[in-house]
């Protein structure tokens, strides 16, 4: 029921050919022996990781490290159920790029909470014996997986924090319950960010903060002039550009405010709208909606775009975010104007990278300090010398250092 055929693993960021991991491998640990990082890596256990969001869907966090992981192991990325009508409780099984199944659990409409985590558990053991799981880490976003995971027994369990999301609209009750819970059991907990580490750091013996990263390579390319899409050649400039999705964390009436006190500015909105009603977004001729973009396309859309900004509101939604886009405009050689976030402040606003306005005078203010700022050598050259050693990779590897040192503590 669920064959999978495994690829040749690709090489690892440092040239070195990596081994895919066989189901049952016995985990060679000592007191008397450390393993090298690279060692590691080129034995790991395979991933499995619990998620409250889609692959799919916007491509962000999860899948920059996850997919690193995969290079190496087999990655089992397990989503929130997807309900249905008529249907019996069943896994789809899905292949993505090399060593990465998804894992997206069906159920039929009407089950209580406590039914549907008795579904998923017997769901996931059957699915672990099937596949002869045995050496694996449990790889969580969401804690509310742990309802249905806190049987199994994996060899490491990592909780990567990204944000608060008791915090976030339609947030399970039990969310902080289950949370605590997953602090006690988890080996190692990153976070999103500096403030988010700032709120957990006590939570948990061993917390450590992994701000936002970036491919700059990737955003690289809208430094040059790319041929613009369809839908955004049409609008005038200059162009003030968001992409990322579009919900309650948004300030609606800040955009409304700004797009009336410049109505020759055109306000871009790049992405998917989530848990809002799109009828309550404000219109606006000069404020346009253009829908979610695949990650491939997102420097094009930057490209054409004179400013990049970060028009998030100040609640309690936003209090913890650290927006992985903040360096990948800069990446872009693109002015940022953002709301005071306090990730943005410390330290892109300290180091006067972007601009921080609070208000909406405040925000068309910066706006026009951006704009001026456009052909700024000197301002890029900072942002530059800043943006040298932030990379996915590096991050990815900094984590497995910490996960390695872990394990073996767990082990001695």
């Amino acid at each position: 029921m669920y064959k999978e055929k495994l690829e040749t693993p690709m090489p690892t960021s440092g040239g070195h050919n990596s081994t895919v991991n066989k189901p049952g491998a016995t985990h060679q640990a000592s007191t008397t022996q450390t393993t090298t990082t690279k060692e590691f890596i080129q034995n790991l256990p395979d991933v499995v990781c619990l998620s409250h969001l889609r692959w799919d869907f916007v491509y962000q966090r999860p899948q920059h490290l996850l997919s690193r992981f995969a290079r190496h192991t087999r990655l089992y990325f397990i989503e929130e159920p997807i309900f249905e009508d008529n249907t019996e409780p069943r896994l789809e099984v899905s292949g993505r790029e090399q060593n990465i199944q998804l894992v997206v659990p069906h159920l039929p409409h009407g089950l209580s909470p406590e039914h549907v985590e008795m579904e998923q558990r017997q769901l996931l053991d059957k699915f672990f014996a099937e596949k002869g799981l045995e050496r694996y880490i449990f790889w969580y976003y969401t804690p509310m997986a742990l309802g249905f995971t806190d049987h199994f027994n994996p060899v490491l369990t990592v909780y990567d924090c990204m944000d608060e999301l008791s915090a976030f609209k339609f947030a399970p009750v039990k969310l902080k319950e289950l949370e605590k819970e997953l602090f006690n059991r988890a080996d190692l907990v990153f976070t999103g960010g500096q403030s988010l580490y700032e709120a957990k750091q006590k939570q948990h013996p061993s917390v450590h903060a992994f701000p936002s990263s970036i491919d700059k390579a990737h955003f690289a390319q809208a430094r040059q002039a790319l041929e613009q899409p369809s839908d955004q050649a049409s609008i005038a400039e200059p162009r003030i550009g968001f992409f990322g999705v579009i919900d309650e964390r948004m300030d609606l009436e800040l955009l409304a405010a700004v797009a009336d006190a410049k109505p020759e500015w055109q306000l871009v909105m790049v992405g998917p709208v989530v848990k809002i009603d799109p009828a309550d977004l404000p219109q606006r001729p000069n404020l346009h909606y253009l829908g979610g973009k695949s990650y491939k396309e997102l420097p094009v859309y930057l490209s054409g775009w004179s400013v990049a900004m970060l028009p998030f509101a100040i609640n309690e939604s936003t209090r913890f975010i650290s927006p992985t886009k903040t360096p990948e405009y800069l990446s872009a050689g693109k002015p940022v104007v953002s709301t005071p976030i306090r990730d943005v402040i410390r330290p892109y606003g300290e180091q006067q990278l972007v601009h921080i306005a609070g208000t909406p005078q405040e925000f068309v203010a910066a706006i026009e300090k951006a704009l001026a700022q456009q052909d700024d050598e000197q301002w890029k050259e900072k942002v530059d010398r800043f943006l040298t050693n932030i990379s996915w990779d590096k991050t990815w590897q900094a984590m497995v250092e910490q996960m390695n040192n872990a394990l073996q503590l767990k082990n001695s």
